[in-house]
């Protein structure tokens, strides 16, 4: 960033320098003189025209007099700051009136051409070698019944054309010095506002590319700069909290495999070694399978979560009746309900009811969200199902009367692996993963489900499901 952006910044305000001053130099120059001289001789040529044709005509039919001539020239040469030159047809003096003791006027004009400034409305140079400096010379004709009887020339210092463009080249150049410090500021202004956050921004990626996530970007303003140094910050507390996650989960990983296949070790290490007696053997394999059907169900489940993870999950979705779904997975628990002396009650809404999914991702929801409630529910207690349909969706309930949920607990339940303090003696056989599978469920089918507990008095999962449109 050091060694490219900034330095082009600067390169770049170099050379605007550099290209103004030669533009104003070089172009600006020439435009002004060009400017000033067709003012200057336009102004110079409308007097001198205006005087040809309205006054000096009067001469030639003998109106008035020379004297009176001369009086208008003194007049005009002072107004414009001029010399003057009254002359015939073949360039002959007939009077003059000058701006400076130093000016010559010639009785004749050699070689006088009245035509000699072609196309142009004026000339400049030392008009025939009559002048030491260099002059701006308009010729105007005047014409006496349709004939041209004489000329009037004007004669300017051209100095005073290189004095107004000094005046005026100064000014510009002032004016671009000026507009160059405020470019200054500007350049100071994106250093400050641009530059400086993009290097924290820059070296903050750099820190998280390397693994350093603690590094958090300043914001101070609410602009694009802002805007982005925030959604780089989020994204750092979000890979931080992944990066937690992982940890977590791979520990929680590790405790629910260690714990069985420790107890597994140990057993079966008891009796090879014959630690444990041959007519004992069949208790402690029980135990054994007990924790081989845990590492089962633990397996699965990840395999299950991996296919939200990796969006591999694609939803079969069918019409199907979600009663018969219901009455099949509640059936399914009768051995364990009879055990524990627990009573599932259906409430459903119709004998039939039909809804747009995958089924059998929902039967495993049922499944699990029953599993739960049994696993939690007082012996000798009821297990509601219940299915209310409203507009177009189905809403399925289902309701325990356990040991509920502490409300400390509520937020943290669909994560994977939590286990609530008051489940521990309850759930022996759990992986944790049951609840994170049924939202997961759920949600890949853009649905809602929700969780109503009070602590001692049961719980209630509600989750919504698209009925099937007619």
């Amino acid at each position: 960033m050091k060694s490219t952006l900034y330095l082009k910044f600067i390169l770049l305000y170099i050379i605007l320098g550099f290209l103004s001053i030669f533009t104003v130099a070089s172009l600006s120059s020439t435009l002004t003189t060009h400017y000033l001289e067709s003012s200057i001789s336009g102004n110079m040529y409308q007097s001198a025209n205006l005087l040809a044709s309205n006054y000096l005509p009067d001469y030639f039919s003998k109106t008035i007099t020379l004297a009176d001539v001369y009086t208008q020239l003194n007049g005009m040469s002072d107004y414009l700051n001029s010399d003057i030159w009254f002359v015939d047809n073949e360039g002959s003096l007939l009077a003059s009136a000058k701006s400076g003791d130093v000016s010559y006027a010639p009785s004749q004009i050699e070689n006088f051409d009245p035509a000699e400034s072609g196309g142009s409305t004026y000339l400049t140079g030392d008009y025939h070698g009559y002048f030491n400096s260099e002059m701006i010379t308009v010729i105007a004709p005047v014409t006496e019944n349709f004939s041209t009887h004489g000329y009037l020339l004007v004669h300017k210092p051209y100095s005073q054309i290189t004095d107004a463009h000094s005046v005026l080249m100064r000014n510009t150049y002032i004016v671009i010095l000026i507009i160059y410090v405020l470019s200054f500021i500007i350049l100071l202004g994106v250093h400050f506002l641009i530059y400086r956050p993009l290097v924290k921004i820059t070296n903050a990626a750099k820190q998280y590319a390397s693994g350093n996530l603690d590094v958090v970007i300043p914001v101070n303003t609410q602009d694009e700069i802002g805007y982005l140094s925030a959604s780089l910050n989020y994204m750092s507390s979000q890979l931080k909290d992944m990066e937690d996650y992982q940890k977590k989960f791979v520990a929680n990983v590790s405790h629910d495999f260690r714990s069985p296949l420790t107890s597994i070790k140990g057993y079966v290490e008891a009796m090879a070694d014959g630690t444990i007696p041959p007519e004992m053997q069949g208790k402690y394999l029980n135990i054994i399978l007990f924790e081989t059907e845990r590492l089962t169900d633990l397996t699965r489940d990840l395999l299950t979560l991996n296919e939200f993870d990796t969006k591999d999950l694609l939803l079969d979705k069918t019409d199907f009746d979600i009663h018969e779904v219901i009455r099949n997975t509640a059936a399914s628990f009768e051995g364990t309900c009879t055990a524990k002396k627990i009573s599932i009650e259906l409430l459903l809404a119709t004998r039939t009811l039909y809804v747009h999914a995958d089924r059998h991702k929902i039967q495993q929801v049922l499944y699990n969200l029953l599993d739960n409630a049994i696993k939690f529910s007082n012996p000798e207690s009821t297990i509601t199902i219940e299915t209310t349909p409203r507009g177009d969706k189905v809403y399925t309930s289902v309701k325990d009367y356990g040991i509920g949920i502490p409300k400390s607990s509520i937020n943290k339940i669909w994560e994977r692996f939590y286990k609530s303090d008051l489940s521990r003696g309850k759930d022996k056989k759990g992986t944790g993963l049951g609840l994170s599978i049924v939202k997961e469920i759920i949600q890949a089918h853009n649905e809602n489900i929700n969780v109503i507990s009070t602590e001692g008095v049961g719980t209630e999962f509600i989750f919504s499901l698209p009925l099937t449109k007619k």
